[in-house]
């Protein structure tokens, strides 16, 4: 007995109201952007620059004590983590503590990474500081550019294959979805002031990947629809897709937040950051490729000339493998 989380053969309306769905879509998509405008981001030290020390010690490492010993210096964003490497000794335990840049300096003054290992040393006696490294603005501006260009870029390669694959109106429809996943991300960390670091870049291309991944799935049905059902209208055909493929989008997004939540929960506090914004992105992924790719679909219209053989007028390039 398989285990089905929507039962077969439904039949849901999802287009009755579709204007509202667009409406709400669009207002939050305003109010995103002006709390990112408004707020700014709450950047992490990739972007805003700091120190890095690598610290070793004797003594198997507890993130949490570093934190708490480290809070009373008031030193703003720290991030630790520990680091493994199989060359390491059986007694050589090694984190990575990132501070952030003060008062716009490029780098940690060294009377601050004095305090850092005295306040460390009753934690981890004989604790030391092998490397202590810093990234200044410049490096920080860069690594924003460079984000900036690869969601871009990302954002480009995927309107060229659906454009490619389908017509121009699924290509808009789709980019149109993941514009408003990336866009209603960025909000919530700015509205929240969650740290954005470059982990949450990472995020926002696998938001970009699985909201695709969804979209097409639903346009795929959709042009199989569209020719098995010649004179029914864009919207039956819409949602009579978007039904056949609901089981499959339902599963597929509840098994990932199951996955997503647990490491949510149990993770730590270094990935916290990057899984909440794969829950969120998952959750307004599923939403954006019901109502927000098939209403812009809906509202731009597919050109349906059967007249011709092979019933590809104006789609030359569907039958392109993915």
């Amino acid at each position: 007995m398989r285990l089905r989380l929507v039962k077969e053969n439904t039949a849901f309306d999802f287009f009755k109201r579709w204007k509202i769905w667009v409406g709400l879509s669009t207002v939050l998509v305003g109010l995103s952007i002006v709390s990112t405008l408004s707020m700014s981001l709450n950047f992490g030290i990739d972007f805003k620059g700091g120190t890095t020390i690598r610290a070793e010690s004797g003594q198997a490492i507890d993130v949490a004590a570093y934190r708490s010993a480290l809070e009373p210096l008031g030193l703003g964003d720290i991030s630790i983590a520990e680091i493994f490497d199989p060359t390491f000794e059986a007694d050589q335990y090694v984190a990575q503590i990132r501070i952030q840049a003060q008062d716009e300096q490029e780098a940690v003054a060294s009377n601050i990474v004095v305090k850092v290992q005295a306040a460390l040393q009753d934690i981890a006696p004989g604790i030391t500081f092998p490397s202590v490294e810093s990234v200044g603005p410049k490096v920080s501006g860069e690594l924003i550019k460079s984000a900036a260009w690869a969601v871009f870029i990302a954002m480009t390669v995927v309107l060229l294959y659906i454009w490619l694959r389908f017509e121009w109106q699924f290509a808009v429809g789709a980019v149109g979805a993941i514009l408003h996943d990336i866009i209603l991300t960025i909000g919530v960390f700015s509205a929240l002031q969650i740290k954005f670091d470059l982990a949450i870049i990472a995020a926002l291309l696998t938001i970009v990947g699985y909201s695709l991944n969804d979209t097409v799935v639903v346009f795929d049905r959709v042009r199989e629809n569209l020719r098995r059902y010649k004179k029914k209208d864009l919207a039956g055909v819409l949602n009579l897709s978007i039904n056949e493929t609901l089981s499959r989008t339902v599963m597929t997004s509840v098994t990932t937040l199951l996955a997503l939540v647990s490491l949510f929960v149990l993770g730590g506090d270094v990935i916290r950051g990057f899984v909440f914004a794969m829950i969120w992105g998952v959750i307004v992924g599923t939403y954006s490729s019901i109502f927000v790719a098939s209403s812009t679909l809906l509202s731009l219209g597919v050109k349906r000339d059967w007249s011709k053989p092979n019933n590809t007028d104006g789609n030359q390039f569907a039958n392109i493998d993915a």
